[in-house]
């Protein structure tokens, strides 16, 4: 990852500046695609710690939610960028909201299917005639391409997979409910081991070892935002200190677990859970500097397009990414 913290009081002076001179004001509100954890450690850990001030930013952290959707929320002007899945951006695009990427913190993603191994579930093949729990709200793009590209109908029967809403949590796997349901690394498989399993007695199926992972956590914004350059060197003073706050938390996991937990409000998290997260999701940030891999992105609309008779998206997308606001970026 680059080392956004070296940044010099006078790089970071010079943001201020300009900042100031540039934008119509210094605030921003970001849209986080779920609730207040260590998924997105480097953005408060950012404000925590006085980056985005220092970038002459005002910026608001939204928490989401399952009743959430970030694509509505910016759509209907809740927020100046957001933080949301490539899937469930490029779906949002394709129905009308000018979505588009203008920097992806992630570098892998970090979903799986988890399976009981008494299943006898052992390779995708087996998955014919069994139940999958299933995330929706936009989460279920990349579990429905994968089925179409192995041929897997997802209507139930003995060829098929009966699919099962599954709510965010793991209870369906516990209460024998579903033969898999679907995790993330950093989160719900650990769940899953915290109510009593070992790892012996579960089958994994990650989507990247799979080759059929799709992008996540990227930051979006929309058209008319990119069509304002005081905008744009808005967002690009936003993406700088964001990785810089990535790169601190990273480095610093436990006092970023700490920081995440002062700013849930719900008090449901704890402090172990944190901390396990932000290790984890620092896996899936890697090398980043927040540059957008375009032929990840490109594997990303090749799985989406490859969905049979109902696609995710139709066609390949044009304008859904930009460069323009990591060249600012990088030109810091």
């Amino acid at each position: 990852m680059r080392k956004w913290i070296a940044l010099t009081a006078g790089t970071a002076m010079a943001l201020v500046a300009t900042s100031a001179a540039n934008a119509q004001n210094n605030e921003l509100t970001l849209q986080l695609k779920w609730v207040t954890q260590g998924q997105f450690a480097g953005y408060y850990v950012a404000k925590d710690k006085g980056f985005y001030e220092e970038a002459g930013l005002d910026v608001t952290i939204n928490p989401g939610g399952p009743d959430i959707a970030p694509p509505q929320v910016i759509a209907g002007g809740g927020a100046d960028v957001i933080v949301e899945w490539m899937p469930a951006a490029l779906a949002a695009r394709e129905k009308g909201v000018p979505l588009v990427n203008i920097a992806q913190p992630f570098e892998r993603s970090g979903m799986m299917l988890t399976c009981r191994a008494e299943t006898g579930i052992e390779s995708p093949e087996d998955f014919r005639g069994k139940t999958l729990g299933v995330w929706f709200a936009g989460n279920e793009f990349p579990f429905l391409s994968w089925m179409s590209q192995l041929g897997i109908p997802t209507e139930g029967g003995d060829d098929g997979v009966e699919v099962l809403r599954q709510g965010f949590n793991v209870d369906p796997l516990i209460q024998e409910q579903a033969d898999c349901i679907s995790t993330m690394t950093y989160n719900e498989y650990w769940q899953v081991i915290d109510a009593g399993f070992s790892p012996d007695d579960l089958v994994v199926f990650n989507y990247t070892d799979q080759g059929v992972a799709t992008l996540e956590d990227g930051l979006y914004t929309t058209e008319e935002n990119l069509e304002d350059p005081a905008m744009v060197d808005k967002l690009a003073s936003f993406v700088a200190a964001s990785m810089r706050g990535w790169e601190y938390a990273c480095e610093n996991q436990e006092e970023a677990a700490e920081i995440v937990l002062e700013n849930d409000a719900t008090g449901a998290q704890t402090m172990e859970h944190q901390v396990r997260m932000v290790g984890e999701i620092c896996k899936l940030v890697g090398e980043s500097d927040g540059t957008l891999d375009v032929s990840a992105a490109g594997t990303t609309v090749d799985s989406l397009l490859s969905g049979g008779s109902d696609p995710v998206i139709t066609e390949a997308p044009e304008g859904a990414w930009t460069d323009a606001v990591m060249e600012k970026v990088r030109g810091m």
